[in-house]
């Protein structure tokens, strides 16, 4: 009896032992692994910082200084922190400003990507009566390579139809010696458009203005109904749309360029402000 209830101890205690020691063991394994996914984050962030930064550097070589360029910066700096300083941050910051955090480098990462896929769906019929270029950069007095592109598909446009009328439109911003409805007439011409099938509209500043004024330009020119199309930027084509229907545009279809490479993320992040300022002011 004695000899059963001590065996019946000592498998007590050699269970409680083991247990114990799986427990350690448990507690180091999970530690380990936190280790490990800790550093791996820790890289992946500076990675992308580093990636992120040289991307707004190349963008400020290739274009006008923006809103966008500046969240570029902006963006580099938060990732590539965060990865540099990631073990204080992590356990100095809020849970929920570094949930914050995460959710918004991974809604930027959803909607950039979005908006260039769906602003590649065209839906031009090649029988309007009239195309809108909008506006972009000008360098000077050239025609910087996204307005170049926008205008390519204006020229590829028109030879599908050379009955429409092409309006170029963009007034005179920073860094730019003339008119960007100028440059674009100019650019427009040296590769065969004539000039007799070009309207200018040079007072717009914004895209909300470029389609205000187009509109006065075309209901003055056709004088009755007619059909128009806009040209730009695959990013842009979502808000550009909108934008026409506040101004009062009759329904548009639309022909999009491709956006640069390099120049794709400066361009999302500006076009997230600009989209929720459209649905705050609707402007």
């Amino acid at each position: 009896m004695h000899t059963h209830v001590w065996h019946i101890s000592n498998l007590v205690t050699y269970t409680r032992v083991y247990s114990d020691k799986a427990s350690k063991l448990h507690t180091l394994g999970g530690d380990k692994l936190k280790k490990y996914i800790n550093v791996i984050l820790q890289v992946l962030f500076i990675c992308v910082g580093i990636f992120i930064s040289l991307n707004a550097v190349f963008a400020t070589m290739v274009c006008n200084m923006n809103a966008g360029i500046i969240a570029n910066y902006l963006l580099a700096f938060m990732v590539l922190g965060y990865g540099i300083f990631y073990k204080k941050l992590s356990q100095k910051l809020p849970k929920w400003f570094i949930g914050l955090f995460y959710t918004g480098l991974v809604a930027i990462a959803i909607i950039i990507p979005v908006m260039f896929i769906s602003g590649r769906t065209d839906n031009v019929s090649y029988k309007e009566d009239a195309i809108i270029v909008l506006g972009a950069a000008v360098r000077g007095e050239e025609v910087s390579g996204a307005l170049a592109r926008r205008l390519d598909a204006a020229i590829e446009y028109y030879h599908q139809n050379p009955e429409v009328v092409i309006l170029v439109t963009g007034g005179q911003g920073p860094q730019e010696d003339i008119t960007e409805a100028l440059a674009m007439e100019r650019y427009l011409m040296e590769h065969g458009i004539p000039q007799s099938s070009i309207i200018k509209e040079e007072k717009a500043t914004s895209t909300s203005e470029n389609f205000k004024y187009s509109k006065e330009l075309l209901d003055e020119y056709f004088g009755y109904e007619y059909t128009v199309a806009y040209i730009t930027d695959d990013y842009h084509i979502f808000r550009a749309g909108q934008l026409g229907k506040l101004a009062g545009l009759p329904p548009m279809t639309h022909c999009h360029s491709n956006t640069a490479k390099s120049i794709m993320l400066p361009s999302g992040l500006r076009e997230c402000m600009a989209i929720v300022q459209l649905w705050i002011f609707k402007r």
